[in-house]
């Protein structure tokens, strides 16, 4: 009979499941180009030369041309005024082939990021974080337009590995703005019980075993030992943590706020890192930006067909 040391968790890939949701993607951008003659269209505005938002920003405009979404890049310098920016969220506001508008964060310290993302059109608010949006999200019976990608990452990942949110008990781990809270909030859309576990919290470890799901969003590498799982949970790992690692070129390694390995001797099934999370955040990007353009495209094609009736 095996030992429960034989255990291994089910590994969710992420690169496979966001690789299934952009050829759906691309489908769906290839009918709207035959049906209408339009194709979605998605500005990344960058400020300055982080190179970590450099690569991002790189990947999403790549990801666009892969699936026939048009790009338009706005690279601004560094030092540029806040009101220059925001007058440059404003023109693609009203530029009608722009159906999503992200602004890479973090921007730099003189401009004040919670003003300019909420200069941002709801309608275009592709990354999910309009105050309007997030407070949909919040409200029984109110669907906000575009839902932020990470979390909603996240919870496809369950939906697409088979694993079932409704009844369940659910822990996140982590409270920001970005994913901890909005990802609670969607699972509580989703009719889980749901308990946010953060720096203030009293007995982490306890509450965390009697998870069904742990969403671990953090910010704290391997911070979840395989002794605070449920055997047989789910966990979600959005952490994205660099550790020193001499045998690698780059003298660093890249890890989870789970420890992978000891996770893997408990978990019903787990995310890895990297691998796991990041791949789906592009994706649903990408697909808020699709669906953001099916609602202006569709919606002006019944208000021309009206006239002509």
């Amino acid at each position: 009979m095996a030992s429960p040391s034989d255990h291994k968790a089910t590994i969710i890939d992420g690169k496979a499941i966001a690789q299934t949701i952009r050829s759906e993607i691309a489908s769906e951008v290839r009918l709207l180009s035959e049906k209408y003659g339009k194709v979605p269209g998605l500005a990344v505005v960058i400020v300055g030369n982080r190179k970590n938002s450099q690569s991002y920003v790189n990947m999403k405009r790549k990801s666009c041309a892969e699936l026939g979404i048009q790009s338009f890049d706005i690279d601004l310098p560094e030092d540029v005024a806040e009101d220059k920016l925001i007058s440059k969220v404003h023109e693609l506001n009203a530029n009608p082939d722009v159906h999503g508008i992200l602004v890479q964060l973090p921007l730099p310290k003189h401009i004040n990021e919670e003003r300019v993302l909420g200069e941002i059109s709801l309608e275009k608010d592709v990354d999910g974080f309009h105050p309007l949006n997030i407070g949909k999200l919040a409200m029984k019976g109110r669907q906000p337009l575009f839902l932020p990608c990470t979390p909603k990452g996240c919870i496809e990942l369950l939906h697409r590995s088979g694993i079932s949110i409704k009844g369940k008990n659910a822990v996140v781990v982590g409270r920001s703005n970005i994913v901890g809270l909005p990802v609670s909030l969607f699972l509580l859309k989703e009719n889980a019980t749901v308990t946010i576990v953060h720096s203030r919290t009293k007995e982490p470890e306890k509450i965390v075993r009697e998870a069904d799901i742990i969403i671990a969003a953090a910010g704290q590498a391997m911070m979840i030992k395989g002794s605070w799982i449920k055997p047989g949970a789910a966990v979600i790992d959005v952490g994205t943590n660099a550790v020193d690692d001499p045998t690698r070129k780059s003298g660093y390694r890249l890890v989870g706020d789970v420890d992978f390995q000891e996770a893997c001797n408990v978990a019903g099934w787990i995310t890895p890192v990297p691998g796991g999370v990041g791949p789906m955040t592009v994706a649903i990007l990408l697909k808020n930006t699709l669906d953001g353009a099916k609602r202006v495209i569709e919606k002006f094609e019944l208000w021309n067909q009206s006239l002509w009736m």
